[in-house]
């Protein structure tokens, strides 16, 4: 009896994201090595790292742009090896280098990411987020003419296009201003608070990084060093910042790993 009432217990939700012993190599340099991590409801995780840490390899692979040399990708609960359109369906990504064809107007370029996304009410989706992230002015506007926020916040508005469980962001803030950069911060703490969607993230600003993420790993040589409370971490570790904390693992990553 006992155990027939173990069993009939509601089963956890899966991880937004779980990342299970995931590899890539290039030739003979080994850009992920054996990368564990999840990403659950309503988080902000941050992956930090040096540049040519595995950082973009690594979303690379989690969109299924590139193929992991071993190890798994699963997004809600779905394996991404074997039903990839339905994982990648519950899953969008924006980052600055990742710009919408300027030729087109945003209205054009959002009816474009709808239809490819399948959004069933694209139409009323995208009047929606051209509100939401103040674009309706620019709605007959190309985008190759907008400022590099207005380009961020029509990103950002393909990104929320799909309402994804999953949303990776690389480097979704550089080289905007401040001011625009904590509008877009407030817009995609707001779309987690509000849908209890999981976010990865990329970021070299460490004060964007403390304000925004409940929990940061950081990557070293392709391999996770540390993993834990953005705030906490450099304390314990006898370091005053992240910062701080990001230029040891960058410099001397060996003299912060566990014995």
């Amino acid at each position: 009896m006992e155990a027939a009432r173990r069993d009939s217990r509601p089963s956890s939700p899966a991880p937004v994201l779980e990342v299970v012993g995931l590899s890539k190599r290039f030739g003979g340099r080994e850009a992920v090595a054996g990368v564990s991590f999840r990403v659950e409801a309503g988080e902000i995780v941050g992956l930090l790292g040096p540049n040519g840490a595995g950082k973009t390899t690594t979303i690379d692979m989690i969109l299924g742009v590139l193929s992991p040399a071993t190890g798994s990708v699963r997004i809600g609960g779905l394996d991404l090896a074997g039903r990839r359109a339905e994982a990648l369906a519950r899953t969008n990504f924006a980052a600055v280098y990742a710009q919408l064809p300027g030729n087109l107007t945003v209205a054009q370029n959002l009816r474009v990411f709808a239809l490819l996304y399948g959004v069933a009410d694209g139409r009323a989706r995208i009047e929606e987020l051209l509100r939401d992230l103040d674009l309706v002015r620019f709605r007959d506007t190309k985008c190759g003419v907008l400022s590099s926020g207005e380009q961020t916040r029509v990103a950002l508005a393909k990104a929320l296009l799909n309402r994804p469980r999953l949303l990776l962001l690389d480097e979704p803030t550089a080289s905007l201003d401040p001011s625009v950069a904590r509008e877009v911060r407030q817009r995609i703490g707001d779309y987690v608070a509000a849908t209890g969607a999981g976010v990865l993230w990329t970021s070299h600003n460490m004060r964007e990084v403390e304000e925004t993420c409940t929990r940061v790993l950081f990557l070293s040589r392709g391999r996770i060093l540390l993993e834990g409370d953005p705030r906490a971490l450099p304390g314990a570790h006898g370091l005053g910042t992240l910062e701080d904390l990001f230029v040891a693992v960058a410099r001397e990553p060996l003299s912060l790993e566990a014995p």
